[in-house]
């Protein structure tokens, strides 16, 4: 290849944004990448992680070969071997353990590292061999399950505005949410809104960036959104402002679910969430006043024990005060609901039925005692480092008797655990299908270049493991292109002329819905076409942390926010980004700082029953009494004592989907001795 080249592609990280993006290619080199300046909702920007991804995709660090380990489990000691060699050796083991244990003793564990439909978690990639081969099923709770199943229960869909839409919206309400540090695209959209007029409340138990720009933050305690909503709709009632018209057209239980709210007066709501029933009241008064509403509610508000139900609990203002027919009204979640692709897990192909296997639950399934697990295929994914109670994780990682192979880009601490380690290719260098969780479009990834060293995609590598294990079933050796059009070959409205040739030929395609967009205008995709309202005593579920703060030997509610400078943990060798984002910081709140005798700048030892880690204490306002905060996303290698907040993230379930909780958890911080040694 000579000359100058522009490949359109798409970032594939979990991020709502799933931007479209320009890689310029000079000789073969990809030597440029900037956001398309064509995309509506990319509009030319990338943010300040996936601005240096063709810096990441050449660092000195990435694994280009078949690995065997040479050290002991952990030791990260490894020798080249050629890919037949890998293949033969993963080949036997396979074939072994399935003979004396059977298929469910083999765990795909796959994770959010890509978004892709073809090479990613998305579509669910090499399902296809797991099937054939009877391995367990693989529960990937870790992100957005418990809200996706509470919005399920009440609408049908997860699925919501178009956030484009918030430049429509007149109050914006930030919930849980920190998009200058998570999806800073929406951030344009609320801007718009702005210089029209709109009021933007963030709602967060931290002074976010994000709270920094909003004209009104409220600090609420960790676990309590729900009550929030009811006390802000007790408000609502008190004005008559409900849309008693959609309530009797649109909706069911509203009845049993008017009594839950007038259970929760604004007196009631100050002392659960901690916020002055002034604020509240007024907060209300605005929401009582002002159409449309918009409101943004991510991933972090379902990650505790009344997730699920926070999110739905939530979704029903927008039903009470009718926000969902005015354009602008409403709640985004995710758009995920609206992607009506072809996915079909093929589970046809299984001789039986198969269990399926929860991710946040990894380190009490590869418990020695368990002995169910013979076999840990980790794609996608860094469990040391972003799933629950690593201690645990850590301990079933070093079983002799467990056979664990991670296809990977960097030596994580997961890949020191590994037996083989496969090269896998990035973005650049791989297709792949995307659709965004906050935006409307499909986007189509160009392979830009060829991949560096021996590195396969995951679809080329499941190909060659069937050919070499013998397998026969057609569908496993489909070409990227193959599966991409069947994904594409669905008969959803939505669909309607979006073709894998547009695709390619434009790099992305809006799915077939209107602007602006009221998807619950007239309905729901519910038997009934009407949403379902939480029941009496069901509309609020005290998580852990509401419940407990303040008492025992653990008083402090810890919360592990996204790194600015992370995605999860990719990115986190990176040098300039490891820089910048300096070292693992605890923020402390003065009045917690002073009675544990805790200072800025001195190492804290984080703590409960579970685990420990190490951190900076950053003594600040930013959060309130009772709650600490630091933020996920550093390798455990890379810190000091060698673990991150995950290792004091106990393994637990919300209350919908099995969702994970991450910020319901309660710890000690105690200041470290002078020499920095942790007990």
């Amino acid at each position: 290849m000579s000359g100058e080249l522009r490949v359109l592609g798409a970032c594939p990280l979990d991020c709502p944004d799933g931007c479209s993006w320009v890689v310029t290619v000079e000789d073969g080199e990809a030597v440029k990448l900037r956001g398309n300046p064509d995309h509506p909702y990319t509009r030319g920007a990338l943010c300040v992680k996936v601005n240096r991804y063709l810096e990441h995709a050449r660092a000195e660090d990435r694994i280009l070969y078949p690995m065997r380990r040479t050290g002991p489990k952990g030791s990260g000691r490894f020798e080249r071997i050629s890919w037949d060699e890998a293949l033969d050796e993963i080949s036997a083991r396979l074939r072994g353990i399935v003979e004396e244990h059977g298929g469910e003793a083999i765990w795909p564990y796959q994770g959010t590292g890509s978004l892709g439909y073809l090479q990613g978690c998305e579509g669910a990639a090499g399902r296809r061999f797991w099937n054939v081969l009877g391995a367990s099923k693989h529960w990937l709770n870790i992100c957005s399950s418990a809200g996706n199943s509470g919005l399920t229960l009440a609408n049908g869909t997860p699925g919501g505005m178009d956030t484009e839409d918030f430049a429509l919206s007149r109050l914006i309400l930030l919930w849980g949410t920190n998009p200058l540090t998570s999806g800073h695209h929406l951030w344009k959209f609320v801007q718009e809104a702005r210089a029209n007029g709109a009021y933007v409340v963030a709602i967060d138990p931290i002074r976010t960036r994000t709270a920094d720009q909003a004209d009104e933050h409220l600090a609420i305690r960790p676990g309590t959104d729900a009550a929030l909503a009811l006390g802000l709709l007790n408000v609502v009632l008190a004005e008559g402002a409900q849309d008693e018209e959609y309530l009797a057209e649109h909706t069911e239980g509203w009845e049993t679910f008017r009594e839950e709210i007038l259970a929760h007066p604004v007196e009631r709501v100050a002392e659960i969430t901690g916020i002055p029933a002034g604020a509240v009241h007024s907060l209300g008064m605005r929401l009582a006043r002002t159409r449309p509403t918009a409101i943004r509610a991510t991933m972090g508000i379902q990650r505790h024990e009344g997730g699920g139900t926070a999110v739905r609990t939530i979704n029903a203002i927008a039903a009470v005060t009718g926000d969902w027919r005015h354009p602008g009204g409403g709640v985004a979640y995710s758009t995920s609901g609206h992607v009506h692709l072809n996915i079909d897990p093929r589970d046809d192909l299984l001789a039986r039925p198969v269990r399926t296997l929860t991710m946040t639950r990894l380190g009490s399934e590869l418990a020695p005692e368990r002995d169910s697990v013979k076999c840990l295929w980790v794609y996608g994914a860094n469990p040391l480092g972003s799933t629950s109670d690593t201690g645990a994780i850590r301990r079933g990682l070093a079983r002799e008797d467990l056979f664990t192979v991670v296809m990977e880009h960097f030596p994580t601490d997961t890949v020191d655990y590994a037996d083989i380690v496969l090269p896998a290719t990035m973005q650049i260098e791989h297709a792949d299908l995307h659709a965004g969780y906050g935006h409307m479009y499909l986007q189509w990834n160009e392979p830009a270049v060829e991949p560096p060293g021996e590195c396969l995609s995951t679809t080329e590598t499941f190909r060659r493991l069937a050919r070499h294990m013998g397998m026969t079933e057609p569908s496993l050796y489909d070409s990227d292109l193959e599966l991409a059009e069947q994904l594409l070959a669905s008969d959803h409205p939505s669909m309607e002329g979006v073709t894998l040739d547009r695709l390619r030929k434009e790099g992305w395609v809006r799915m077939n819905y209107p602007k602006p967009f009221t998807p619950f205008a007239e309905g729901f995709p519910r038997r009934s076409g009407r949403t379902r309202f939480p029941s009496r005593g069901k509309a609020y579920v005290p998580s852990l942390s509401a419940r407990e703060a303040g008492r025992g030997p653990y008083p402090l509610t810890l919360i592990t926010p996204a790194a600015h400078m992370f995605l999860n943990t990719t990115f986190a060798n990176n040098p300039e980004l490891r820089r910048r984002a300096k070292d693992p910081v605890v923020l402390v709140n003065p009045a917690d700082a002073t009675a544990r005798g805790l200072e800025s700048g001195r190492l804290a030892r984080v703590h409960n029953d579970g685990g420990e880690f190490l951190a900076v204490v950053e003594v600040s306002d930013r959060v309130a009494r009772g709650v600490v905060a630091s933020p996920k996303g550093h390798w455990p290698k890379h810190v000091p004592g060698g673990a991150n907040p995950n290792a004091v993230v106990r393994e637990a379930d919300a209350d919908l989907g099995r969702g994970a909780v991450y910020h319901d958890n309660l710890v000690e911080v105690t200041p470290c001795p002078a020499d920095g040694a942790g007990s």
